[in-house]
């Protein structure tokens, strides 16, 4: 066996070509902004260094081809390849030069193809011209190869930096902040199809192919920075917090469902943990016991492949379509401890719905979802002056329902500011304080909706550390999360994040996680309570906090590839 290429099983992806490790970590590199494919070759650039690579995704070994001019390219970015020209983007110009001069110790200048008002970050070529993205003009602008002039432009899918490839006809942009590729036409730039890559910080895209006839493999590249902890012997303590660069290559699988608008992208085989360690804090004796732990969701994105319990036996009941684990007791007493919970294995794939105002038909709510989901049913304070005075500035004149979301969805994204808080206070308390935790966001976000005449409900409890490539090690979240859903009448249910996490306020706010999640969102007892405890002597005051204390743990098991549509 060939030692050099030879990778553990779980370090390999369905469809990398000719059985390659899925994951490319090429060395003696820094952040890589570029990739492009000729022929059978892959090649990236490295910005920091300047490096012009070329890499053999089966044995991963990487070459230098500029090692003469590699310092007057750093900092530039994007890579295309079009016949014996290799492009660059170097600040607000686009350079292209000779591939028969690269690694000569006399290079030839590159040449200036055209300059921009502000920085390029990505540029494609092909017989239809060059494509140039420039993040602060919000533009991929397409120019006449043979004259440098402008022929048109059109607006960028996300509102981060963006980087492209044209593939089998398509435009395809990777976009970093909205962590997603969208494939577009060439012509109008009308978007396709949506997809959110399993890492955050994609930074360039390009297909590969073993053969013309080969089925392509997508390969996307990142560029992140990483806190570790570093061990310095010279300092007390010797241990410290710090951060790398971390860059690699991995591919993107996506399977497309054109008739109910959504992407399916990489996921990740979960094994999910949830346990009560029953801990009183005041000595109570409760009798005929009940306790209810829903379980997770089935849906598009997300199936449950076992189920197990953990220190007690439960039987399974069905709520609202939603599978409960139901635990019973004759008696809990004073001091009694004990464990109980269940433990699943789930799969959890990327999800992005890609839905314009065209493709939601005006039509009335069903009459059971308006009685149950446009009501105050959990402290939304909807009859409060400044929470109805909030719904109606953040439609303004919208009427349409698509619409009148996102722009709600902006509107407490404007006013709001993330804190976590050690109680959850109703949306006037919230909008008056203009902060919340993620919990105090939706609490905004169902009040302002409902007033709104859209009906949504509270989704979520908790995410999968995201941290793809650290598998079979126990994963434990730091906080629970909720985010939203809501409902457009003839689509159905469209999950929505909650806050605007993490990125930059006052917009403009990344589309990623409206009408999407993320392969880490976990879904548990859509539209029912995720845990309830009855018996026949509970105090009214009773708070399951003060009996049981929960413990929550992931694991990693495989990555997973949806059918893919290249």
């Amino acid at each position: 066996m060939d030692n050099q290429s030879w990778q553990p099983p779980s370090q390999r992806l369905k469809g990398s070509p000719l059985g390659a490790p899925a994951t490319l970590h090429p060395l003696g590199v820094y952040s890589l902004s570029g990739l492009a494919v000729a022929g059978q070759e892959l090649f990236a650039f490295d910005q920091v260094r300047g490096y012009l690579l070329r890499i053999d995704p089966q044995t991963q070994n990487t070459e230098i081809l500029n090692p003469f001019d590699a310092r007057d390219w750093a900092e530039a970015q994007g890579l295309a390849l079009w016949e014996n020209q290799f492009w660059l983007a170097l600040g607000d110009r686009v350079l292209w030069g000779d591939r028969a001069n690269l690694g000569t110790d006399d290079p030839t200048p590159l040449t200036v193809f055209t300059r921009l008002p502000y920085e390029v970050q990505g540029i494609a070529v092909c017989a239809l011209g060059v494509y140039v993205t420039c993040r602060k003009s919000g533009y991929i602008h397409r120019f006449s190869q043979e004259t440098g002039q402008l022929i048109d432009r059109f607006p960028q899918p996300g509102v981060g930096s963006e980087n492209l490839t044209v593939d089998n006809g398509s435009l395809w942009v990777c976009d970093r902040t909205e962590q997603s590729v969208y494939q577009l036409d060439p012509h109008t730039g009308e978007i396709q199809l949506a997809a959110l890559t399993p890492f955050h910080s994609p930074t360039a895209i390009a297909f590969y192919r073993t053969d013309p006839q080969a089925t392509a493999t997508c390969y996307i590249a990142y560029a992140q920075e990483e806190p570790y902890i570093r061990d310095d012997p010279n300092s007390d303590p010797s241990h410290q917090l710090t951060y790398r660069d971390r860059t690699f290559i991995h591919p993107l699988h996506v399977q497309l469902n054109a008739e109910q608008h959504y992407t399916l992208s990489n996921g990740y085989r979960v094994e999910l943990t949830y346990v009560e360690e029953i801990q009183a804090l005041d000595p109570l004796l409760l009798e005929s016991v009940e306790w209810r732990i829903a379980l997770p969701s089935e849906t598009v994105r997300q199936q449950v492949r076992s189920i197990r319990p953990v220190g007690h036996p439960f039987t399974l009941e069905s709520e609202a379509g939603q599978q409960v684990a139901v635990f019973k007791f004759d008696q809990l007493h004073p001091g009694q401890g004990g464990l109980l919970g269940w433990q699943v294995v789930l799969d959890m794939y990327g999800l992005k719905y890609t839905l314009t105002s065209e493709d939601v038909h005006p039509e009335a709510l069903p009459p059971e979802l308006a009685q149950r989901y446009l009501v105050d049913d959990d402290d939304l304070a909807m009859d409060k002056t400044i929470v109805q005075k909030a719904a109606k500035e953040a439609v303004g004149t919208e009427t349409h329902v698509l619409r009148k979301m996102l722009r709600i969805r902006n509107y407490v994204y404007d006013r709001l500011t993330y804190s976590i808080r050690p109680r959850i206070d109703t949306p006037d308390i919230v909008l008056d304080r203009g902060s919340g935790s993620c919990g105090e966001y939706v609490g905004v976000l169902l009040a302002l909706a409902r007033l709104n005449g859209i009906a949504c409900r509270t989704i979520g409890r908790y995410k999968c550390p995201a941290h793809p490539d650290r598998r079979f090690i126990p994963l434990e979240p730091d906080f629970n999360h909720v985010w939203l859903e809501f409902y457009l009448p003839g689509v159905g249910w469209l999950p929505m994040e909650s806050n605007v996490d993490g990125e930059t306020e006052r917009g403009p706010y990344p589309t990623r996680f409206f009408m999407g999640l993320a392969w880490f969102h976990t879904e548990l007892g859509k539209g029912i309570k995720f845990e309830k405890l009855t018996a026949k002597n509970l105090p009214e005051d009773f708070s399951l906090g003060n009996l049981a204390l929960n413990h929550i743990r992931f694991r990693i098991l495989e990555e997973l590839a949806p059918e893919s549509n290249f």
